[in-house]
């Protein structure tokens, strides 16, 4: 089930009635904002811990 060409011209035709011509940028620009910081986020390494995992870490260290 694929969606063919005439389909996404109709699908692009209620978008841009929805939404509006001038309201378009803005969405588009929003949404590669989040796609970048999405992308930023799961290339960050591994080994980068969260703040609560360091202190959990740290609070065992003071204990020994």
């Amino acid at each position: 089930m694929r969606i063919e060409s005439w389909q996404w011209i109709v699908i692009l035709v209620i978008v841009l009635l929805f939404w509006g011509a001038p309201k378009l940028p803005a969405l588009t620009k929003s949404v590669a904002e989040s796609l970048k910081i999405f992308r930023k986020e799961i290339k960050s390494p591994e080994s980068e811990k969260a703040p609560e995992t360091v202190k959990a870490e740290e609070g065992e260290k003071k204990k020994d």
